[in-house]
């Protein structure tokens, strides 16, 4: 298993967040040696109905630690409502979710975030009527050590937080490519500049899971490289596990060392990315049967 170098981890890690990375798993051997690697999420005949809709239908999934595992399928295949589950979000019908080997179900939201996971929408979810920098000291509130009274009274290990917590937060905004502009409201930033706020302020909470729900939705052609090139460097540099629902496939193919595939809430296909792509039960539910006849006409 290669494993990214302190040096090369150090170089692309915020500098007040190093306690944070961990080791990484280099995407080209990821595939050849998926076994050494542990896994970090699992859902086991995972289950959820409203009444009497099917949104997911037995699903088990295992994500393993330092990849990028994408989840795909056509709109309404689950996919959201998996991220949801794992959240504790929904309380699930039935199954089984673990984080390295510890079960979620029953967890409230908070808990689950506390436990090591952290998420972001598919419509962006910042407060906007707060600065940017004010953004991120909120994703990392749980992780200040000094008391509320404390606070009151302005204690030295109070402002020793803060002084400490707005450093990590200067050096996450230089991260994603917001430096300088930590006094800037969340409004009025661009849109690709909010999404990347957003994995920032996800980041302030130190996880070891990151789910990236549509990353890319209403961005150009332009903006979508760029979050490519942006969601590779977040593993690398933290050593995260990053599960990404995505639907545009050519970010899903380049950045993923696994995709699984749902269709109506089943899990229909799940390999790396060549054999998702040439997969016939993928073509026909993800893309239609017109693909599947341009791909092999007659």
């Amino acid at each position: 298993m290669a494993v990214a170098s302190e040096k090369t981890r150090s170089a692309y890690a915020p500098a007040g967040l190093k306690p944070m990375i961990t080791q990484t798993i280099a995407t080209e051997h990821f595939n050849k040696r998926q076994g050494a690697a542990p896994v970090l999420l699992r859902t086991v005949d995972l289950s959820m109905r409203f009444g009497g809709l099917t949104a997911l239908d037995r699903v088990s999934i295992d994500v393993h630690q330092g990849v990028i595992h994408s989840v795909i399928g056509p709109n309404g295949a689950g996919k959201t409502t998996l991220f949801n589950c794992v959240m504790q979000g929904h309380r699930i019908s039935s199954g089984d979710i673990q984080l390295a080997g510890e079960r979620l179900i029953g967890l409230t939201p908070d808990k689950v975030a506390a436990a090591g996971i952290a998420r972001t929408y598919q419509n962006i979810r910042l407060f906007t009527g707060i600065t940017a920098i004010e953004n991120l000291l909120v994703g990392m509130h749980r992780h200040l050590k000094s008391r509320w009274w404390e606070a009151v009274l302005a204690s030295s290990r109070c402002r020793h937080d803060e002084e400490k917590a707005h450093a990590e937060a200067r050096e996450i905004l230089k991260f994603v490519g917001l430096a300088g502009r930590g006094d800037t409201l969340a409004r009025h930033l661009s849109y690709g500049d909010q999404r990347r706020l957003e994995i920032g302020r996800a980041l302030c909470t130190r996880p070891k899971l990151l789910m990236l729900d549509e990353p890319t939705a209403g961005m150009n052609p332009r903006e979508i490289t760029e979050m490519m090139i942006f969601i590779r460097r977040v593993r690398e540099a933290f050593g995260l596990t990053i599960v990404l629902i995505e639907h545009q496939m050519r970010l899903v193919m380049e950045v993923s060392d696994k995709v699984t595939v749902l269709d109506h809430g089943v899990k229909i296909a799940e390999g790396d990315p060549a054999y998702v792509k040439s997969n016939s039960a993928v073509i026909e539910a993800y893309l239609g049967h017109a693909a599947q006849r341009q791909e092999h006409p007659a």
